[in-house]
């Protein structure tokens, strides 16, 4: 019945065209001849049902042409031409029908494979459900090749998923025991448990199922645009045919340019380009809310973006640590994250979060107390151990260790955590909210893709947007703003060009309403964004933005070739029909022809080339490992600071044992890092980008080897006992270029990184 309702209409021409062949063939031309005007007649009721459409919506499109020519067939008796121009009326359309139908293949693949069933542990039993009966808490089992049905918590020990649905990722994604795991992707590995998280109407992947159905209910309103077109066209056309018949006299050749421009593809080929542009985004895991969002995601030139949760993490990470004199961190960070890993506050998830890079298992604590808003106290392996605020853990305000590392945390628009173990201030944490590693790279993707102005608005202090807008390079910052002044922002910057505004927080969503396109990141974000947001991303990436901008201009771009090859093609095929050279049944063969020709180009969408990094799983799994490392960079950065300040604030002679220390860490940590990476990962690097990439970093490796070296040779001659204010003066500067560089470095190869592993592994990659 499907087919029917699709391609009834050119199965019937066709038949008609068939028997009237056969009826020729067998001897009887005046059955054949009643046939052809039979077919040409139901072509022109078909037409004349068109025209009407048009009028009800008050347009006017090309389908008068086709029941002028049809009319105009049955006037001069040309039955087959007019036979002929029906075939081709109806096969236009029956090919719309079908490119329509494939352009929008991904678009219903997410809908039609919604889960009805889940499989869950109940009293020592697997029973099966239905999908909407779940409920969070209960235990679910996902079998191989299953779909998960409901967000949830992993709780087998780890799982592998076929995420490619959501994220447009090909590669399956290994989660370990207490990932959160979303619907709608596929167990590709061992049956797992998972613990529910959500009902099925409040899952990723309903929000999905839902964002398709909205897509859906907006028609492209560059179809109007087509028909603004077709009016000219329209125009020629009939200018076309009457000069023909006026300066000819031939009636015939009036027809033949009628037929020839009939029906143009401007209808066919503009829509079909567009929903294979929205397909082509679904792929690639970006919902687009109609073919009018694409033609205006086309045309913007300015960007504005909000900075936390969507150019930073958005929750705060560990960036550096503080030892207090004569204290060793190693220790602290461990005691420091046990504790804090029974607490669910999002600061001390990311203190046992950056523990557990160098200790894996942590002990459980004992006796624990929180104090909400100062800190959280208990027993550790035997210790009284305190994370907090300073006067929570006893640090005293007048102490310099204490103002040091307030002074520093002000500095760098971080949030100072303060340990203490058996009532002593052992140390500090220095969290703040780190950039996202792939937020430098695809900003300057971006400006490729004709973005000329990008700014930031954000509700953060304007100390810490400036230190984000520096790092990316951004035109503009707009801080401490109010969902009141984004949207200002947003008008401001209308003013001078077409905007869009991402974000993925409540106080977003005014903006993304606002601005010519909103584009909200990731599923998982605030509704009120997702909801408002005229374009949303399934993976928290930045990278879908630049794809999302890539796919509209190229849709745009191939519906308007499809428009001009369309059009060029019928003007060529009018001139020649004016002229005598062309009859009517040719006309219209040639016609059928340029609306094939012009529909295959607008099919090009479906295929339009986007960012795609070619990833090994060998080579992913060496980034992620050397990304881990960095911590162990990052503790030396920390040695290496605190003995560079300590040859100004300590005495000497405890000072070079700082730096002795700093040095040995340098030497048989990070060194060797440094050169595994030269070894490992940067031929993958140049694999990707090519060698260019890598003269910058390979020049680093060696400033930092230099560096190393000379800091060795200036320990190997300095007097211990007696040390001169000269030597102990380089050594300070070579401390400090050490500790810049590498900083700089870490940052520069996290951002190169990111771009080895999949999108849903980047979190573990950080930059500062």
């Amino acid at each position: 019945m499907d087919v029917l309702r699709k391609y009834g209409e050119v199965l019937a021409v066709g038949l008609g065209l068939a028997l009237a062949a056969v009826s020729w063939a067998a001897g009887h031309p005046e059955i054949g001849r009643l046939l052809l005007a039979l077919t040409t007649i139901y072509g022109a009721a078909a037409a004349l049902f068109l025209v009407v459409v048009d009028v009800a919506h008050r347009r006017l499109g090309v389908d008068i042409l086709a029941l002028l020519a049809l009319v105009g067939a049955l006037g001069i008796r040309e039955y087959l031409a007019g036979a002929v121009i029906a075939l081709m009326l109806t096969g236009g359309r029956a090919l719309e029908a079908f490119a329509a139908g494939r352009a929008d293949h991904e678009l219903r693949l997410l809908v039609e494979r919604t889960p009805r069933l889940a499989r869950v542990r109940q009293h020592g039993t697997v029973e099966t459900i239905g999908l909407d009966a779940v409920r969070p808490g209960d235990v679910l089992l996902v079998a191989t090749a299953e779909i998960v049905p409901v967000d949830g918590i992993l709780l087998s020990a780890s799982g592998t998923f076929d995420e490619s649905a959501l994220t447009g990722e090909p590669l399956p994604v290994t989660r370990s025991r207490g990932s959160t795991v979303a619907s709608g992707v596929v167990n590709a590995a061992s049956p797992i448990d998972l613990e529910a998280r959500a009902t099925a109407a409040d899952s990723t992947y309903a929000h999905v199922v839902d964002l398709v159905q909205q897509a859906h209910a907006h028609p492209a309103p560059f179809v109007r645009l087509a028909d603004r077109y077709a009016v000219a066209f329209v125009g020629v056309a009939l200018a076309g045919a009457g000069a023909a018949w006026l300066f000819s006299g031939d009636i015939v050749r009036a027809v033949a340019v009628l037929v020839i421009a009939t029906p143009c593809p401007l209808i066919l080929a503009v829509p079909i380009a567009l929903v294979g542009g929205l397909s082509r985004a679904a792929q690639r895991g970006v919902i687009i809310k109609g073919g009018g969002v694409l033609e205006a995601l086309s045309t913007c030139s300015t960007l504005l973006i909000d900075k936390t949760g969507t150019l930073t993490r958005g929750h705060p990470s560990v960036s550096a640590t503080v030892a207090a004199p004569g204290a060793d961190m190693a220790p602290v960070i461990r005691a420091a994250g046990a504790l804090e890993q029974i607490s669910q506050h999002v600061v001390a998830q990311s203190i046992s979060e950056y523990a557990r890079l160098s200790s894996a298992l942590l002990p459980v604590p004992d006796n624990v107390a929180e104090t909400p808003g100062a800190g959280i106290a208990g027993h550790v392996e035997g210790h009284a151990v305190r994370v907090g605020t300073a006067s929570f853990v006893g640090a005293p305000a007048a102490w310099a260790w204490v103002r040091k590392v307030g002074r520093r945390a002000e500095v760098d628009g971080a949030l100072a955590v303060f340990v203490a173990m058996d009532g002593v201030p052992v140390g500090a944490l220095l969290l703040h909210d780190p950039i996202r590693s792939d937020s430098a790279h695809t900003l300057r993707l971006i400006r490729t893709t004709h973005v000329r102005r990008i700014v930031m608005v954000t509700g953060d202090r304007e100390e810490a947007a400036m230190a984000v807008a520096t790092i990316l390079g951004l035109d503009d910052v707009r801080a401490e703003c109010s969902p009141e002044d984004k949207m200002a922002a947003v008008r401001s910057e209308q003013e001078t060009a077409r905007t869009i505004m991402v974000g993925d927080g409540i106080n977003d969503a005014p903006a993304l309403a606002v601005a010519d396109v909103g584009v909200a990141v990731g599923i998982r974000g605030a509704s009120s964004a997702t909801e408002t947001a005229d374009a949303v991303l399934l993976v928290d990436s930045l990278e879908r933005v630049y794809e999302a901008l890539v796919i509209a201009r190229g849709s745009v771009r191939i519906a308007r070739d499809s428009v001009v090859l369309g059009m060029g093609l019928s003007v060529a095929g009018m001139a020649a029909a004016a002229l005598g050279f062309l009859p009517p049944v040719w006309g219209a063969i040639a016609q059928e022809g340029i609306d094939v020709l012009a529909i295959l180009n607008a099919l090009r969408a479906l295929s339009i080339p986007v960012l795609s990094h070619p990833r090994d799983s060998a080579v992913s799994d060496r980034a992620i490992r050397y990304t881990r490392e960095h911590a162990d960079v990052r503790d030396g950065l920390d040695a290496l600071q605190e003995a560079a300040d300590g040859l100004v604030e300590q005495d000497v002679r405890v000072a070079l044992a700082m730096v002795r220390r700093a040095e040995q860490v340098l030497r048989t940590r990070i060194l060797p890092h440094e050169l595994g990476e030269e070894r490992e990962l940067y031929p993958a690097l140049a694999a990707l980008y090519g060698d260019a990439v890598l003269w910058g970093l390979r020049r680093t490796h060696g400033e930092i080897i230099y560096l190393s070296r000379r800091l060795a040779r200036l320990l190997d001659a300095i007097d211990a006992d007696e040390p001169d204010p000269v030597d102990v003066a380089e050594l300070r500067r070579s401390l400090y270029a050490l500790h810049g560089i590498l900083r700089l470095h870490t940052a520069e190869e996290e951002e190169e990184y990111a771009m080895l592993v999949e999108p849903a592994d980047r979190s573990i990659v950080r930059t500062r």
